[in-house]
């Protein structure tokens, strides 16, 4: 056996809250890797949903790398939010038309914070919000309903409004170690024949085991 198969949408046969979120998204400015999962009690479909203010038009991108678990009500807030903050007013009359289209701010005057980045193996809580441009590193914890508005260090745990990192879970060297191994992107076969490894904490097996070629 290899696990289950990443193209499948609900993994969990009679749990269809849990899909796996690349099979539910539309969006071309989106990207989504292999087993992340969303859960909604309304259905992972719902995911797009909380993906705010995301612009065909502006570009920005969201990335979120596999075997993330992303809870229900997480929201990503994109760049299509920002208003131009050069003048006395950030009130968008342009959008309005009839006369007032010609207080359109130069493009380059809009805020811009670019692509919102996740990495793999992170854990978002409960009604978290990302902010425009973030980076959030592999193996992450964000906290429910914490407001994330600057990177997040590999392995680190946020939590708050604003997010604070409270601690890392483990030390420099195996968070190091950690993110060379980068199991996440070994074959399901790999995985699946070393999940005891993965999901334990022996840093020597687990290394000893990557070195092998799948």
């Amino acid at each position: 056996m290899k696990g289950p198969s990443p193209e499948e949408k609900s993994p969990r046969k009679g749990f269809p809250r849990t899909g796996y979120l690349k099979n539910y998204i539309t969006s071309e400015n989106i990207s989504v890797g292999d087993y992340t999962y969303y859960d909604d009690v309304q259905g992972p479909e719902r995911f797009e949903h909380n993906v705010l203010y995301h612009h065909p038009h502006i570009g920005d991108k969201l990335l979120i790398g596999k075997f993330c678990s992303i809870a229900q009500g997480v929201k990503f807030v994109m760049n299509g939010a920002n208003h131009n903050l050069s003048g006395f007013s950030t009130y968008p009359f342009y959008l309005f038309s009839n006369g007032w289209e010609r207080g359109a701010p130069a493009a380059d005057l809009l805020p811009y914070k670019g692509n919102t980045l996740v990495g793999n193996d992170v854990w978002i809580g409960f009604e978290a919000t990302i902010m425009p441009g973030v980076t959030i590193g592999s193996g992450a914890i964000i906290g429910t309903r914490t407001l994330v508005a600057n990177d997040v260090p590999p392995y680190s745990i946020v939590v708050g409004n604003p997010a604070k990192v409270i601690k890392y879970r483990f030390d420099e060297n195996t968070i190091d170690a950690l993110l060379d191994i980068a199991w996440w992107d070994w074959s399901a076969e790999k995985i699946t024949e070393n999940l005891e490894l993965i999901v334990g904490c022996d840093l020597a097996a687990l290394k000893r085991v990557s070195v092998h070629a799948d």
